[in-house]
């Protein structure tokens, strides 16, 4: 098997496509800090501070929870107004705009840059050995067809971790370069009472749960490019899936309850930290569920007709 994941390996750095994909995560990773920078340039003239900034929010706050009105993004406004006095009572500064911690979370969007990259190639890893017709060459070795498509799948993970992990390591080299400290502390309200949490627990669960779609997603382009072996197919429904189905399934769930049941109602597992489920009565436990499910139908339906269907029809 490794022999096999090696080969997969060799075979997509021998294409000249695959460099300019880690170039261009590169210099995302870059125009990232570049523009942030420049935002942040635009508001250093204001000599404010963090703690004037979180007595004003808090008067607004004050407002809100008097109007019974609800907050922003349905946010709480009495556990937001607790969570700032209790900044300011333990000189706990929040990371706001312009700190190395909420940096590498707003960074966290270029993973969908990156799902892009991962959908194009588990399109083709299969399908382009049909078109190319190299799938013979691979089938007259005395190896199973299982362990074949095992080895590209693992591949496709790889490939998909190496441009993470070049994405976090960039982003923490370039925040610790250009960007102040912030606080390491995150504060949540839970059980009544304020918290102090890891915030980098926190941004390696945002990279985690920003990761999913994207999992899902690879996994069904590769089982389409395994089905039907057709690269531009599995391409385009996956990217059309990647952009349009989190807005769709949102749209739906506003009026039918049964949008719990599919695969975007449940990869967004963020909501939940938020306390704010796509549809009322979901759990985490109930979109991991479904997680499993989806994914374990996609390898299924990718491995079984794969290794059953005649390679030369």
């Amino acid at each position: 098997m490794f022999n096999l994941v090696r080969n997969e390996w060799m075979k997509l750095f021998s294409r000249p496509a695959t460099y300019v994909m880690t170039g261009l995560i590169v210099l995302a990773v870059i125009a990232a800090t570049v523009i942030t920078l420049f935002v942040q340039s635009l508001g250093d003239g204001q000599d404010i501070t963090w703690q004037s900034q979180l007595q004003t929010e808090n008067t607004q706050l004050e407002q809100t929870i008097a109007t019974s009105e609800t907050g922003f993004m349905g946010q709480n406004p009495e556990e937001q107004l607790a969570i700032n006095q209790y900044a300011l009572e333990n000189d706990i500064a929040p990371n706001r705009a312009g700190s190395f911690w909420s940096y590498l979370e707003s960074s966290t969007f270029l993973i969908s840059l990156i799902g892009l990259f991962a959908i194009i190639v588990a399109s083709g890893i299969v399908a382009g050995e049909f078109s190319w017709g190299t799938i013979k060459l691979l089938m007259i070795r005395p190896i199973a067809r299982w362990k074949i498509l095992l080895s590209k799948f693992i591949t496709v993970g790889a490939f998909g971790l190496f441009l993470v992990a070049i994405t976090a390591v960039l982003s923490v080299i370039l925040g610790l370069i250009f960007f102040d400290p912030g606080s390491s502390v995150r504060l949540v309200f839970e059980d009544g009472q304020v918290i102090e949490k890891s915030m980098a627990a926190y941004v390696i669960r945002v990279y985690l749960f920003n990761s999913l779609d994207v999992i899902m997603l690879t996994t069904m382009a590769f089982m389409i490019s395994a089905v039907f072996r057709n690269s531009s197919l599995a391409i385009g429904i996956s990217l059309f899936l990647l952009f349009v189905g989190g807005t769709a399934t949102s749209f739906i769930a506003m009026y039918y309850d049964w949008a719990k049941y599919s695969l975007f109602a449940n990869t967004n597992l963020s909501l939940y930290e938020m306390n704010m489920p796509l549809v009322e009565g979901m759990t985490m436990q109930f979109s991991i569920v479904m997680i499993l499910i989806y994914f374990t139908i996609f390898i299924a339906l990718a491995f079984t007709i794969f290794t059953k269907r005649d390679i030369a029809s």
